[in-house]
């Protein structure tokens, strides 16, 4: 086991999130990273381009569509739905064949009606679902989620169907052979290569992982092989057991990463809250004192730091979090409350935090008036 101090731990973790690094293309860090979390909420920018602009400052929202068109990258789930990169295809495969083995998972298979979506996405091309007719329940006045809509998307976890694209925030769903390239790999993955996939896409985004966090939202069989795993690619010299001073859970890392730290430097990121870095709240609160929640879904007389606050880090230290919102009707990006965490110089950072925060401006085309 090698032991790494608790500031060590954080370089490493900021240094594979490439957060300090300017020359990734949008392509480049979805591959890195292994997924972008697709967001619903746009108060400001939604997530899914948050975090590409996090790490690539030049970054548009073209340019994720350029990568959808050009079928780099496609819609699946990872712990949420995600953009996915194209060359990691298969991988998903297994949950499709989970999905699929199991006919009430989510909601009832409805064959009927998946069958009918599947022929006219198959006579008359991409559909949405608001190209089949709803249907409406009671005298409520209100639309239940038509049974299409269910159809379609059972389709879609189960593989039978994909999103070629989206029309405003629309889904647009194809069959595969129409969205995924032919030079894609589409085998089903063997377990062990499964097993291996989790581990190395963690290690490689995140630096240092438990197998918990590799295994996050996986079931206990699943946690167990990647433990075994594990002990067999320490064995092999190509992972090690990371020990972090003062905290008593093991950790792993890949030795060619732990031994390729970058330097971190004082920027400042002003993260989304749904970004790679801080989504396992349970680890930043360990390893970075940041004990972060996002306060849309809590009742607004217990918010304590505002609808959508958004992290921020200087270097590798979480220093504040702010909620702000884009006006987008007067361009003006709204700065409704600003918390520093414990210990942090407020003078010494306000400064760059107002620049950062009239970059974001410019990114959510907005101005930003101090």
């Amino acid at each position: 086991m090698q032991t790494i101090s608790i500031t060590q731990a954080r370089k490493l973790i900021l240094s594979n999130q490439k957060l300090n690094c300017s020359s990734l293309n949008p392509q480049k860090i979805i591959e890195h990273l292994g997924y972008v979390q697709i967001d619903t909420i746009s108060v400001v920018q939604r997530a899914h381009h948050h975090v590409f602009w996090s790490r690539d400052p030049k970054y548009k929202p073209s340019d994720l569509d350029d990568l959808v068109d050009s079928r780099k990258v496609f819609e699946y789930w990872s712990h949420a739905a995600s953009y996915l990169p194209m060359r990691e295809y298969r991988f998903t495969l297994p949950m499709k064949r989970d999905f699929k083995s199991n006919p009430n998972s989510w909601f009832p298979r409805d064959e009927k009606m998946m069958n009918a979506a599947l022929e006219r996405i198959k006579s008359e091309g991409p559909l949405r679902s608001k190209d089949f007719k709803a249907v409406k329940k009671g005298n409520t006045g209100w639309w239940d989620w038509k049974p299409a809509k269910k159809a379609l998307e059972r389709l879609f976890m189960e593989g039978r169907l994909e999103i070629t694209r989206r029309e405003g925030f629309q889904k647009v769903y194809d069959l595969p052979h129409r969205v995924i390239p032919c030079s894609i790999d589409t085998s089903m993955p063997t377990g062990d290569e499964y097993i291996d996939f989790l581990i190395n896409r963690i290690l490689r985004h995140h630096g240092i992982a438990t197998v918990d966090e590799i295994g996050y939202l996986k079931n206990k069989a699943t946690k167990d092989k990647i433990g075994t795993r594990l002990n067999q690619l320490c064995e092999d010299g190509k992972t090690v057991q990371v020990g972090i001073k003062g905290i008593e859970t093991e950790y792993y890392a890949l030795i060619k990463t732990l031994n390729s730290v970058a330097k971190t430097n004082s920027k400042i990121h002003l993260l989304s809250p749904f970004d790679n870095l801080v989504i396992q709240r349970k680890k930043l609160n360990t390893l970075f004192n940041y004990n972060y929640q996002i306060e849309c879904y809590v009742p607004a007389t217990k918010r304590k730091h505002g609808y959508f606050s958004l992290p921020i880090f200087k270097g590798h230290q979480a220093i504040a979090r702010v909620d702000c919102k884009a006006d987008r009707t007067n361009k003006q990006l709204l700065v409704n409350s600003l918390h520093f965490e414990k210990g942090i110089n407020q003078d010494a950072v306000k400064g760059k935090i107002e620049a950062k925060l009239m970059q974001f401006a410019k990114f959510n085309s907005c101005s930003y008036n101090q």
